[in-house]
């Protein structure tokens, strides 16, 4: 099969694997021995290459190619490159649209007698990937440092925190490790995604993000936004795709638990890089979740000016993961090809599965919202208006402002080539208040989303603005209004601060502040007010990612206006070190060393701590049963770096009670002396 010279010719070298894998629309080369010399004009031989458990040569999981002959109906291409005495090289071209997978391969001698075929060998399967360097097939990309960075990259970084203070991870895609391309296309078998399909990168990429999820379908992840994951692994503990993928396969298609929206796009990511489309991670600060789909995002409070939970049914995430892949929609006008959006994570159906996409990004900046595939939903999660009501005793509610500008603030994925990450916001949305943004408004409207009939309303005049230093977790600290009076006369504003502890779907758990406060703020001027927050007041409520929601209601004596904004604070956790001794080398041993010291004076319990690299180590899982107050640990590891160049080290300490503690290690490997 030639495999190692067939794989570096089509950039397959990467994947650790010993069959050949080769991409579509481009030759490799194969050598057949025969038992006597073989004589092109009188000797009649065919390849067969087969696919699935009932291959059809009218269905393309059935290809037969006559070696030296012509056979114009076949859509893949062989010839005789060489003739050797009895040895033969043939060259074989998949088709541009062949189908992608593992397929068996036979040698088929006719003669007057019948067919003689080689015997079925499992070392002689050969995988067909789509070909991103070939501009016939539809997911080219013409950029060599495009393809490096969301083809061949196998460790990414996943933005999370907050659009002003934001945090990343390092995230192990290892989609050319030990068994992830079997496992791949498990996930594909067991999702029934029928093999005529499976030549259509648009088709692949719709059902691939139903499959993430175990919503509907036995798909590979359980999400869970509890907060309790005793039945399973916290999804702020993973440090990579891998140990996800190759656990579903073995344990033959049971759903993984537990994950949230950066593992299901992490996953998802793998998967489609893994079968050669160009992928890649991308964070939404301030994405509606909106629940009743009408581009509005309602906060409801009560008379007070607290939140009223039970009547708050629609959530901004303080992020959210999705997917972008690069490819070609033979469906839509050419203008719609490029990146499209695939989001696995499960928030509402379509056509009738949890899942999301390819939905063209040109598609959603235009505010062409009628093209396949689910455009109103993720337009809503990027334009949606942030709408506060207030409610009174009898249940009538009233509008106290609508911010337009809350949602969608900031979209990002990793450079290529960097650890940086690059503001891709223009892609999806013009700039908040021009001209393009209203016309791209009055197209979505056009394409069925409902009319926004509550603007403009009458302006306060008064704008209160929530400002806070970096906290870390533990701290104590200050929270500053801004109260701006726009307005010719002086204002005095009552100010009702409340402060929940929130996931970061936005959604609140306990409320742990309370308070009132009041400003006497002159014309045209700006007034601060301070709120001291002690850590003994949030910390026993924290939940998982260690945010804090202010909500700040105020009321205006003199005109008896109203009105309200918000603000998440992201506490940050303690850090975790990474230590090397020796130089890195290929076949060396290498020591590694994890420390963490517990800064609370609460004891940490049931810690999990996760060491992964792609080409460095298989994951490493290290449990501790508590860790006290002050007290710290160690973990040491030795390791043999398996292949030289730039790696990654990711370490990650999670429990009930911590988590988002995670660092990395960038290792140079040289090559072995």
């Amino acid at each position: 099969m030639r495999v190692a010279e067939n794989k570096k010719d089509h950039n397959t070298h990467k994947y650790v694997n010993s069959n050949l894998i080769v991409r579509r629309n481009k030759e490799f080369t194969i050598i057949v021995k025969f038992n006597r010399d073989f004589n092109e004009q009188q000797d009649n031989v065919e390849l067969e290459f087969l696919i699935g458990s009932s291959p059809d040569e009218n269905r393309g999981t059935y290809i037969i190619l006559p070696i030296g002959k012509e056979k114009p109906e076949v859509r893949w291409k062989s010839r005789v490159v060489e003739t050797q005495g009895n040895y033969v090289t043939v060259g074989v071209t998949p088709d541009t649209s062949c189908i992608i997978g593992r397929f068996r391969i036979f040698v088929v001698v006719v003669s007057d007698l019948g067919k003689q075929r080689t015997e079925r060998n499992t070392d002689t399967d050969v995988y067909v990937l789509f070909n991103p360097w070939d501009p016939a097939d539809h997911v080219y990309m013409d950029k060599d440092e495009d393809r490096q960075e969301y083809v061949m990259n196998d460790v990414g970084i996943i933005y999370n925190g907050e659009f002003n203070n934001i945090t990343s991870r390092s995230w192990n895609f290892g989609q050319f490790e030990q068994g992830v391309l079997d496992a791949c296309l498990f996930v594909l078998d067991s999702g029934k995604v029928p093999l005529v399909f499976r030549g259509s990168a648009t088709e692949i990429v719709r059902q691939a993000s139903a499959l993430m999820n175990a919503q509907d379908d036995d798909g590979v992840l359980v999400g869970n936004w509890s907060g309790d994951y005793t039945e399973g692994t916290a999804p702020t503990a993973w440090t990579g795709s891998p140990e996800i993928l190759l656990k579903y396969a073995k344990e033959g298609g049971e759903p993984v638990c537990f994950a949230q929206c950066w593992v299901f796009a992490g996953v998802l990511n793998t998967l489609v890089r893994c079968l050669g489309i160009p992928a890649r991670v991308i964070t939404n600060f301030c994405s509606a979740h909106d629940n009743t789909g009408n581009l509005k995002t309602d906060i409801v409070l009560d008379e007070d000016g607290k939140v009223d939970r039970s009547r708050t049914k629609d959530s901004v995430w303080n992020y959210h993961c999705w997917n972008e892949v690069y490819m070609k929609r033979p469906d839509l006008p050419e203008k719609f090809s490029g990146w499209q959006v695939i989001d696995s994570t499960p928030q509402e159906t379509s056509d009738g599965l949890y899942r999301c996409g390819p939905t063209s990004v040109n598609a959603v900046k235009e505010g062409e919202l009628s093209y396949p595939f689910d455009a109103k939903f993720l337009f809503a999660e990027l334009n949606s208006d942030v709408i506060y009501h207030q409610c009174n005793k009898q249940g009538k509610l009233k509008i106290l402002n609508v911010d337009t500008a809350y949602v969608g603030k900031l979209v990002v994925t990793k450079k290529p080539d960097s650890s940086d990450y690059e503001d891709i916001t223009s892609t999806y949305k013009y700039p908040e208040k021009t001209v393009k943004e209203r016309e791209v408004m009055q197209n979505a409207e056009r394409s069925g989303m409902p009319a926004r009939d509550y603007l403009p309303l009458t302006e306060a005049g008064v704008t209160i603005e929530i400002q806070t230093d970096t906290v870390k977790m533990g701290d104590n600290f200050k929270l500053t209004l801004n109260i701006n009076n726009q307005t010719s006369q002086t204002c005095t504003i009552n100010a009702t601060i409340t402060g929940c502890v929130a996931f970061y779907t936005g959604v609140t758990s306990t409320t742990f502040k309370l308070e009132n406060k009041s400003a006497t703020v002159e014309a045209s001027k700006t007034e601060s007010l301070t709120v001291d927050v002690n850590a003994s007041e949030y910390t026993p409520y924290l939940v998982e990612q260690g945010k804090l929601l202010f909500v700040v209601y105020g009321h205006i004596e003199e005109t008896d206006m109203s009105l309200s904004t918000m603000k998440v604070v992201t506490l940050q956790p303690p850090k975790l070190t990474i230590m090397m001794s020796g130089t890195p080398q290929v076949g060396k041993d290498l020591m590694i060393s994890v420390d963490f010291q517990n800064p609370y004076n609460f004891i940490l319990h049931n810690v999990q701590l996760r060491l992964d690299g792609p080409g460095l180590i298989p994951i490493k899982l290290k449990t501790y049963s508590q860790i006290l107050p002050g007290g710290s640990v160690k973990y040491k590891v030795s390791m043999v770096p398996r292949t030289p160049g730039k790696k990654v080290l990711i370490a990650c300490l999670d429990c009930p009670l911590l988590s988002q503690v995670t660092n990395e290690l960038e290792i140079e490997t040289l090559k072995a002396e």
